[in-house]
């Protein structure tokens, strides 16, 4: 069984950009009352992940690699629109691998740091370019992101 521990961020500054190498993600989710199940393009691959109700920053998680064309098709008639549209980076401070996501199309303006972890009690070393933790505001689940996207947020 899967488990994701995750933790998510604001950034306070740019820094996190030297050096920092990018791939285009596409992903489109379809909802279910226990969970969502995603559907995500990554470069060259394709996967399906089923997740759980987040628990805290845990969360049950099951990936499992799919054919290109299959994902292409699935986000096309079944996923709910729009898409995520995002450049994934991944950043190494202290250790750790950061990914941080800059979001495009309707979540345009929104860039977060995600950090996995093997237990919530984990202990990092926060880099100088992290801003306010959201990791408790479901509006920062992506699945949130395609029902309200950051374009239509009142206040962030």
């Amino acid at each position: 069984m899967g488990i994701e521990i995750e933790r998510k961020f604001l950034l306070s500054s740019e820094l996190w950009r030297q050096g920092a190498r990018g791939e285009r993600f596409c992903q489109g989710y379809v909802y279910a009352p226990e969970g969502v199940v995603r559907v995500r393009i990554a470069g060259n691959e394709a996967f399906l992940t089923v997740k759980g109700r987040n628990s805290g920053m845990t969360r049950k998680e099951f990936e499992y690699p799919i054919p290109v064309a299959d994902a292409k098709e699935m986000l096309d008639i079944i996923c709910a629109k729009p898409f995520i549209e995002k450049i994934r980076y991944k950043v190494e401070h202290q250790g750790k691998t950061w990914e941080i996501d800059e979001f495009e199309g309707d979540n345009a303006g929104l860039i977060l740091a995600e950090l996995e972890l093997s237990r919530e009690d984990e202990d990092f070393e926060p880099p100088e370019w992290l801003g306010q933790e959201v990791t408790g505001d479901p509006r920062y689940h992506n699945s949130a992101l395609v029902l309200n996207p950051y374009k239509n947020w009142k206040t962030r």
